[in-house]
């Protein structure tokens, strides 16, 4: 996990240059305005705080692993004391003055010291937890990015689909209100058609209503409006899936940033069972001290003299009131919950791997039914049309043909989007998602 701390600058780079030219959307009065999927990714990478957090938790797991060898370094001190001084003894006359000065300088160094050991290595380990929960963290912001984005023009899409549909509901009503009022039509039929445009009219207002919650959602992750959004071209070819569900699995368990970081987490734990069996054993340290001095015990006067001390410095705990052993017995506990923690994560991980792929396997089989449905319902619809002018079709069958096309449109579209969001939650929770998957993602869009 060393050496490969791609910070923001880095991860633009990765994104081919994409534009980073956005303001920040809390600074001014309206948002900027996003169009491209490129656009929305650049934008979150500054704007996400999940990211910030965990980006500067990663930099205080640097500065706690600095700080833990800087303890086992040598440690060099120099202390400095000046004092006026009044002296009287008992049994003699008259007051004693002398100016006092000592001047210290020591160095020590840790020789043998476990728990500072055991601490140091606890803080190479947190600093790789924390550098995995911010790539997990990375790759959670790309997908969210990417299924907000989705998302807002699934419903555009679908608001777009049920203007067509209103449109030809209010040219049915308008033939049927044409014949009614030349006899040639029941007043059921009116009343039947008129229903079905205030039907399509308020499922509109609903995808009106969805559309604008998409869009906020999307705003709230990047801070850019959506404006005219680049859409999944028609002839864009998706990703077959490869492998069987059993693969993905073992990838992710091998993979997932947040199973590796569990996994350092439980290693940390396992290692401050060694730092509290640490504190039974003796301390060791190296110590080079040089004084210079003409105060002596009490304070009194004495010739000035140089010191040169060398020596070892050694402590061995004998009893601290069962507080070691009651360290001990947390550590133990702290690596139970650790370990169990590491296996909740495994399990969920694996669940979510499992739904992911398949969803992604069902839109497959579901776009290629949707596309073969929409064709049927559109000739069915066309026919139904067809039909009614002749006579031979009620106006019923003309309308629930017209909804039936409609609606297998609105169907084809959301599958589409769907095995786009859930390859891309696939390969983020296997670990393995990264810049190139998005860039061709974003090669599949074109301009509207």
């Amino acid at each position: 996990m060393k050496n490969k701390l791609p910070l923001i600058g880095l991860v633009f780079s990765a994104f081919c240059g994409w534009s980073s030219s956005i303001a920040a959307a809390e600074f001014v009065a309206l948002d900027p305005v996003g169009t491209t999927l490129e656009d929305f990714f650049t934008a979150a990478l500054d704007y996400s705080p999940r990211l910030k957090i965990a980006e500067e938790s990663m930099k205080i797991g640097s500065a706690r692993k600095r700080i833990a060898n800087g303890r086992l370094l040598p440690q060099l001190n120099a202390t400095a004391n000046v004092s006026d001084n009044r002296r009287t003894v008992s049994g003699q006359s008259g007051l004693q003055t002398f100016d006092g000065k000592r001047y210290t300088l020591q160095l020590s160094q840790v020789l043998f010291h476990w728990q500072s050991f055991s601490q140091r290595n606890q803080a190479k380990l947190v600093e790789d937890q924390l550098e995995a929960e911010y790539y997990g963290e990375l790759a959670f912001l790309f997908s969210d990015v990417a299924e907000k984005y989705f998302n807002v023009l699934q419903a555009d899409d679908a608001l777009e689909s049920i203007g067509s549909e209103l449109a030809a509901v209010n040219n049915q009503l308008n033939q049927i209100q044409s014949m009614y009022n030349r006899q040639l039509a029941q007043i059921t039929d009116l009343y039947q058609a008129q229903a079905s445009v205030a039907g399509v009219e308020s499922e509109r207002l609903q995808l009106q209503s969805e559309l604008a919650l998409r869009q906020e959602a999307l705003r709230s992750i990047t801070g850019l409006s959506t404006g005219p959004l680049f859409r999944l071209s028609d002839d864009a070819q998706l990703l077959p899936l490869q492998n069987s569900i059993n693969y993905w699995v073992q990838q992710a368990q091998s993979g997932n940033h947040r199973i590796k970081a569990r996994e350092f987490q439980l290693q940390v734990a396992t290692e401050r069972i060694s730092e509290s069996r640490g504190a039974y054993m003796p301390r060791v340290s190296f110590i080079v001290q040089r004084q210079n001095s003409n105060i002596g015990f009490e304070n009194s006067p004495v010739t000035q003299n140089d010191n040169t001390y060398l020596g070892l410095d050694v402590t061995i705990p004998l009893y601290a009131g069962g507080s070691n052993r009651a360290a001990v017995s947390e550590a133990h506990s702290q690596e139970l919950i650790a370990e169990y923690q590491l296996q909740q994560e495994q399990l969920e991980t694996s669940e979510r791997v499992r739904s992911a792929y398949l969803q992604v396997q069902s839109s497959q089989l579901r776009t290629e039914a949707a596309r073969k449905l929409l064709e049927s319902t559109t000739l069915s619809a066309t026919a139904a049309q067809r039909g009614f002018e002749l006579g031979t079709v009620t106006n019923v069958d003309v309308l629930n043909a017209l909804r039936d096309q409609f609606r297998t449109e609105r169907d084809l579209q959301k599958t589409r989007y769907e095995h786009v969001i859930y390859s891309l939650i696939l390969k983020r929770e296997t670990g393995i998602l990264t810049a190139e998957d998005m860039l061709e993602v974003g090669s599949w869009l074109e301009a509207p």
